[in-house]
C-alpha cells in the first residue's frame, strides 16, 4: 500500500526548524527598531539645534531661549510667538516627552539630550542627563550648542 504525505516526525522538524530560524530572527526585528528610533531623536535634536540657532540669531543680545524646565517646549507645540522658528515641535519617539534642553547661566551656550536605546551606538556617551530615561537606558545622545 503506498500513502501520500508526511509523516508526524516529519512535520515536527520542519515547525521546529522554523521555529529556530524565527527565535533567531527576532530580536535581529528589535534592534532595527531600536536604532530607527535612535536616529529620529537624533534628527529630533539637530532641528531643534537649528531652531535655536537661528533664535539666537534674531536676539539682541544673541541669546538662546531661557528654560523654566529642563524640557525643551511641549509636544506638538510651535516654538516661537511672532517668528516660528519651528511649526511643530518633536518629541521623543516612545512617548509624548520633550527633549531634554538646559541653557547655561549665561544663556550663550545650552545642551540638548536625548535618551538612546543602543547601548552599542558609537556616538552615545554614558550617563543619563536628564534623569527620565526608561530604566535600563544608560546612554545619551547629546548636542551642545556649536
Amino acid at each position: 500500500m503506498n500513502k501520500k504525505g508526511f509523516t508526524l516526525i516529519e512535520l515536527l522538524v520542519v515547525i521546529g526548524i522554523i521555529g529556530m530560524l524565527s527565535a533567531l530572527l527576532v530580536p535581529n526585528f528589535m534592534g532595527a527598531r531600536e536604532r530607527a528610533r535612535d536616529a529620529q531623536r537624533k534628527s529630533d535634536l539637530k532641528q531643534i539645534q537649528k531652531a535655536l540657532e537661528m533664535y539666537r540669531q534674531d536676539q539682541n543680545p544673541p541669546a538662546y531661549p531661557t528654560a523654566t524646565t529642563s524640557r525643551f517646549g511641549i509636544c506638538g507645540g510651535q516654538f516661537g510667538s511672532t517668528t516660528i522658528y519651528m511649526n511643530k515641535i518633536p518629541c521623543d519617539p516612545l512617548g509624548p516627552t520633550p527633549y531634554y534642553y538646559l541653557p547655561n547661566n549665561t544663556n550663550l551656550t545650552y545642551t540638548l539630550c536625548a535618551c538612546i536605546e543602543n547601548k552599542a551606538d558609537p556616538e552615545a556617551t554614558a550617563g543619563n542627563c536628564s534623569n527620565t530615561c526608561p530604566s535600563g537606558i544608560t546612554k545619551n545622545y547629546i548636542v551642545v550648542e556649536p
